[in-house]
């Protein structure tokens, strides 16, 4: 979180969000603070999950438009976790600080627990129940009608403004080659089957398994985006996360695997298109130019930790030398689906 919001935050801010909702933060636990305040809260001796959304980060509408469109998958009986009204029949409560706001909205806690990149369960199985949610998620969207709010288009996210927040001289080539992905994508075809709202961020973070069920949460970052993003973005942050300091080759053999095993699943629920397949690398390729931007803009990079400094060095380098993430033969993993 940037520094001058960490100022507005103070304990008697957090009780007070917690009251709109009946809700008690005296033992508050703190689950998160990168781009929203996300806390664990009690309410008649059940947790819920307590978030806090600056106004500098979103609007009310954005905020409005995410939280109708959870709830509809949830009536349309899609794993993510119901948003509550407040006491004064609200799913948003503004309070203002300043001269600014914070939004705050009050969601069940998601049954289960997160799947560690370690552990066993993070595997082919899990890997096909991750692309089945996807694909349940995107095949539900296709009929939905939002209301009076409606969330932003992609190319309205400000760090797509690679200047806006990298080093004009430093990162010259970065912002040029970001800006020339940004621009492809945009001349992209834009139909019902390819593109509507999407979660945008469905990592591994972002769920969790609870039996042989996965629930997403965290929506705070739903656009209108083509649908295959949804599908680059869990490749992406698997195999990042999974094989940061492989090689390309190994990294791109873990990627193999958790694609197969994920279009598996998405197609059970949801129809493929071949062709879009071919250009997850373009997407995987954006992911790294927003990613950067995204650590430049949230983080003071000067005074990062040692882990973040290193991740964010590894990120640019492998920009500067255009090497994807990962380097798949796609036509390979759909003949495979074919079998």
């Amino acid at each position: 979180m940037e520094q001058w919001i960490e100022a507005l935050f103070t304990k008697d801010l957090l009780n007070e969000a917690a009251s709109r909702y009946n809700a008690d933060a005296t033992e508050a636990k703190k689950l998160g603070d990168f781009e929203n305040y996300v806390f664990e809260v009690y309410k008649n001796d059940q947790p819920y999950i307590l978030r806090l959304t600056h106004s500098s980060h979103r609007n009310m509408a954005d905020v409005e438009a995410e939280l109708e469109w959870i709830n509809y998958l949830h009536a349309k009986a899609i794993n993510v976790s119901l948003v509550h009204q407040s006491k004064n029949g609200s799913l948003v409560e503004e309070i203002p600080v300043g001269n600014t706001s914070f939004f705050v909205c009050l969601f069940d806690k998601a049954p289960g627990n997160p799947v560690k990149i370690d552990d066993p369960l993070f595997g082919p199985k899990l890997f096909e129940k991750w692309g089945q949610i996807t694909g349940g998620m995107h095949r539900v969207t296709k009929d939905y009608q939002p209301g009076d709010h409606k969330r932003e288009h992609w190319e309205e996210d400000d760090v797509l403004d690679f200047g806006l927040y990298l080093d004009k001289e430093k990162d010259a080539k970065i912002i040029a080659d970001g800006e020339e992905v940004v621009r492809v994508i945009k001349g992209l075809p834009v139909t019902k089957e390819s593109f509507g709202l999407i979660h945008s961020d469905i990592h591994p973070g972002n769920f969790f398994l609870d039996g042989n069920e996965i629930h997403v949460f965290d929506f705070d970052d739903s656009a209108y985006f083509y649908y295959m993003s949804d599908i680059a973005i869990p490749l992406y942050y698997a195999v990042w996360w999974k094989c940061r300091n492989e090689i390309l080759e190994d990294r791109s053999e873990f990627g193999k695997e958790l694609l197969y095993h994920f279009l598996k699943g998405y197609q059970k629920v949801n129809k493929i298109d071949p062709e879009w397949i071919y250009r997850i690398p373009l997407f995987l390729q954006l992911r790294d130019y927003v990613l950067y931007a995204v650590f430049h803009k949230k983080v003071d990079m000067e005074n990062a930790s040692d882990n973040t400094q290193q991740l964010v060095a590894q990120i640019r380098d492998r920009l500067l030398r255009n090497e994807p993430m990962v380097e798949l033969q796609y036509g390979e993993v759909l003949e495979r689906l074919k079998g």
